[in-house]
């Protein structure tokens, strides 16, 4: 809405402005003042984008108002009414920078056009400075990104001086990781910072790494971690429908390179694959061993089964481990209890083995229950798990092959979704596996070498083709344009329109 002050000491002349106005059909606010001393009292109460002001006026004249306002209020638009016998004034008002001024008798027509001009002035000034804001934000949270992901430091705020203020890299003092199970950012997830919105009521600052992970950076000095990453899941539970897991760091200082704290992050999110009752991971967080040795029998055996199934030796070892402390620190459990739990869990181990191995099972069992010490127990599920290590464990050299296979599948298939749960299937191994090798064969995870190749793939795009820029996001899996768009700027620093129009110039 326009809000305009109209300046005159005879209210007809006020009045037949209004009525002028009115024919416009447009949204406006209309204040008035019969000199310039009122006019300056409602200039400092209310916020006004349209001076529309006589010249001659007792106590203060419209010289002496335009000359106050331009010292206090620089981007009012002014525009004067004079009578041909006061052009020298008109003269000097538009020396002092107004934007027009109409005659006395007003012509309608005449009115309609300066306003018009003005009112596109004040539209395209709003427009430009709306770019400007974009425009900072976009090269703020590149250069952020840039050193969650590594780049130094120096480089990204030489690139940004100009436009972000260095102390902000310097603010933050926690880092929140966020991963979904499949590709969910650009996907159903356009309004994803309007969700946070409604949970976090603290600053914050969000970066996209791809279509399974964001960022969140935090410049309070002390924040409910847990409270907080629970906060997060339950309402991207309630909205999407989705199961996503969030790691947290610990508090950390403007010392801590910010690419330091998400290589831990990412460290403690790899527990997802074989902790797959806990969602929320915290580094150094001095209560999770207690959590761990007072889980209930039942939630850790399902755990231990879930690993099983998989054929997950990392998850599997963890757990067990666990179980085992769980019944070395209590001296309270009957041993039939403990050879029945841990019978059980020879069976599922012995189910999954090739036929030759299976047949053994009932002599290790017997072995388990004449078992004089628990320490025997451990020995026999261990032997167990050795036997599951020699049969689904994979040697480096198909470790090598497998990561091909993957790596192909996703050349081929890049403008498709893609998830880590999927290609495990491919290639018969468990997720955190497959996770674990592909980042020891290839130095960097999943998720990044898919938005790495898909981002290849749409510079190529916009470089050898005239493509919509649509038709591309499409082509290289991103079925959210306005995703692409974004993901490509933080990724290039550039827009994709922007990107192909330096390339046009440069040719």
């Amino acid at each position: 809405m326009i809000r305009i002050l109209i300046v005159d000491d005879e209210k007809i002349e006020r009045n037949g402005i209004k009525f002028l106005l009115k024919q416009m059909n447009l949204e406006l606010e209309i204040f008035e003042a019969v000199n310039g001393l009122k006019a300056l009292d409602v200039l400092k109460e209310e916020k006004i984008d349209i001076l529309l002001t006589d010249i001659k006026m007792p106590f203060m004249d419209g010289i002496e108002l335009i000359q106050e306002v331009v010292k206090s209020w620089t981007d009012i638009k002014i525009i004067i009414f004079s009578g041909y016998g006061e052009f020298e004034y008109a003269r000097m008002a538009m020396k002092s920078g107004v934007s027009n001024y109409i005659l006395k008798p007003v012509d309608p027509q005449e009115f309609f056009t300066s306003m018009e001009k003005t009112l596109k002035e004040i539209e395209d000034e709003k427009l430009g400075q709306e770019l400007k804001e974009k425009e900072k934000t976009y090269l703020k949270e590149h250069a952020l990104l840039s050193l969650v992901m590594g780049v130094p430091g120096n480089d990204i705020e030489d690139e940004a001086e100009s436009f972000v203020d260095k102390e902000e890299f310097k603010n933050y003092h926690y880092m929140m990781l966020i991963e979904f199970c499949r590709d969910f950012f650009g996907v159903k997830a356009a309004d994803f910072t309007e969700v946070l919105n409604r949970t976090i009521d603290i600053d914050y600052q969000y970066l996209n790494i791809s279509q399974q992970q964001c960022v969140l950076l935090f410049n309070e000095e002390d924040i409910d971690r847990r409270r907080l990453a629970g906060d997060i899941i339950n309402r991207i539970n309630n909205t999407y429908k989705e199961k996503c897991y969030i790691s947290v760091s610990e508090y950390f200082d403007d010392k801590t390179p910010l690419a330091k704290v998400y290589e831990v992050l990412e460290g403690l999110m790899e527990n997802r694959f074989y902790v797959l009752e806990d969602k929320i991971f915290l580094q150094n967080d001095k209560s999770e061993d207690n959590d761990f040795d007072e889980l209930e029998d039942d939630k850790l055996m399902k755990k231990i089964k879930q690993d099983i199934k998989l054929k997950d030796m990392f998850g599997l070892r963890q757990h067990f481990d666990q179980l085992c402390k769980k019944y070395q620190s209590k001296k309270n459990f009957s041993q039939v209890y403990v050879k029945f739990i841990f019978s059980n869990l020879l069976k599922d181990i012995y189910e999954i083995l090739p036929e030759n191995e299976s047949k053994q099972l009932n002599g290790e069992i017997s072995k388990l229950y004449k078992a004089t010490e628990f320490t025997t127990v451990i020995e026999i599920l261990q032997h167990g798990i050795e036997k599951m290590e020699e049969n689904f464990t994979v040697n480096p050299q198909t470790a090598h092959k497998e990561i091909e296979t993957v790596k192909q599948y996703i050349y081929a298939n890049y403008n498709k979704e893609i998830s880590v749960e999927m290609l495990a299937e491919k290639v018969y191994m468990a997720p955190s596996y497959l996770s674990h090798i592909f980042k020891k064969e290839t130095g960097q995870n999943l998720s990044k070498f898919i938005k790495s190749l898909r981002m290849e793939k749409a510079k190529e795009m916009l470089e050898e083709s005239h493509n919509k820029i649509v038709n591309i996001s499409y082509a290289v899996g991103y079925p959210n344009v306005s995703y692409f768009c974004q993901s490509f700027r933080e990724y290039f620093g550039v827009s994709p329109q922007q990107y192909r129009k330096q390339g046009e110039t440069n040719d």
